[in-house]
């Protein structure tokens, strides 16, 4: 049997997606599991960061090796062209902790994606298109990436763009807990309080609701052309 693995960060970047397979929880990690014949889909979600992306890589990989990897979510724009809302089938992955890059398997686009420790403002964003020239920035692919290729697994990495290179937003690096969990609570009380925040905030709501359908629908067209069948 193929087992395949989709690793993100949160269960909204996969909700259009899993929303009608059995879900679980395991330590604090969110699986949904798709099971045949031949073909065993596992999907998981462990919070945001490379330290949380490799807890929900092993905790697929304790039920049986893994045949191949995706790395799914969403992602903030690097450049000004690339619109919220799409998802993009990325050509590989750069760790801009070791400067290590990671090539996607064959078939993958021509963008590339930066994976930082942090979520990346408006002025490290520019930085970052600017160092790597880079199309997308994420805090968990490049730690998908790497397990995978000391596995010899193949990886791909599709990403939904939820914010724009420019955008009136808080620091989310606040609300992260030391494990990548979003602390919604304090964030909403945060926001409830700074109203200039709100537009954008709505903005960046739409637009990731928008992404999640669109990693949804790229996966599904990716798996069609290679001869899978839509459920």
């Amino acid at each position: 049997m193929t087992r395949v693995a989709l690793i993100a960060a949160f269960p909204g970047e996969l909700k259009p997606l899993v929303r009608s397979w059995p879900h679980s929880t395991r330590a604090g990690i969110h699986f949904w599991a798709q099971r045949s014949e031949q073909e065993e889909w596992i999907a998981a979600c462990a919070g945001a960061g490379q330290p949380a992306a490799t807890r929900a890589f092993a905790a697929i990989e304790d039920g049986g090796p893994i045949d191949l990897v995706f790395s799914l979510g969403w992602a903030g724009a690097l450049r000004a062209e690339i619109a919220p809302g799409a998802a993009h089938n990325l050509a590989g992955v750069i760790d801009v902790r070791t400067g290590e890059r990671f090539n996607c398997d064959a078939g993958a686009g021509k963008l590339w994606l930066c994976t930082s420790p942090s979520v990346a403002g408006e002025g490290e964003k520019h930085r970052l298109a600017s160092a790597y020239n880079a199309a997308l920035v994420d805090m968990e692919a490049a730690a998908v990436a790497r397990l995978a290729a000391m596995r010899n697994i193949p990886f791909y990495c599709f990403k939904g763009v939820s914010d724009a290179l420019t955008g009136h937003l808080p620091d989310f690096n606040r609300f992260l807990s030391p494990t990548g969990q979003f602390e919604l609570a304090t964030f909403a009380l945060f926001s409830l309080f700074r109203p200039w925040y709100w537009p954008s905030l709505v903005r960046m709501g739409e637009n990731s609701k928008r992404a999640s359908h669109s990693i949804a629908e790229l996966l599904l067209d990716f798996l069609d052309e290679r001869g899978h069948i839509r459920d």
